[in-house]
């Protein structure tokens, strides 16, 4: 039995200790915004964060988040969107929207250690995140937006 909490709630779950954490998230918990891309932490379509920095939940056995902190895109959302997901929106930042949950993960994150950065340094931290409809350009600049607030 692996005890940790998932956004803000306290959870057991009895799977085997090498279970990805995705898997658990999905299939144990319900909890279905991240989404299986590579099943190699790769492509960030899985990112969640743990203990406070984003990672791969697919790359990551379940072992490791014994009495840690997950949060997911749904945990960012407890409330509302986020800010990162409302630029998102503003923007229209999404096509298909698959690899957006580790993005809104991967960028809310990065804003917490980097609250004024560039555009350079915003597609550098999505770097991991692989987007196949060609919308980077409109991601960069709806995450710069959230970094203020700024209206689209």
């Amino acid at each position: 039995m692996t005890a940790f909490t998932v956004n803000g709630v306290r959870v057991e779950v009895d799977r085997p200790d090498d279970t990805p954490l995705l898997t658990v998230l999905r299939d144990a918990l319900g909890l279905v915004g991240s989404r299986f891309g590579c099943g190699q932490g790769l492509c960030g379509a899985c990112m969640v964060l743990l203990d406070g920095k984003a990672v791969p939940s697919c790359d990551i056995p379940l072992w490791q988040v014994a009495d840690a902190d997950v949060v997911t895109v749904e945990g960012l959302a407890a409330e509302g969107p986020n800010p990162v997901q409302q630029s998102l929106i503003r923007h229209q930042a999404a096509q298909c929207g698959y690899c957006l949950s580790g993005i809104v993960v991967a960028a809310t994150a990065f804003l917490d250690q980097e609250p004024e950065p560039s555009a350079e340094q915003v597609a550098q931290a999505l770097e991991r995140n692989l987007c196949r409809c060609g919308t980077h350009q409109r991601i960069v600049q709806a995450v710069l937006d959230a970094r203020s607030g700024a209206p689209a």
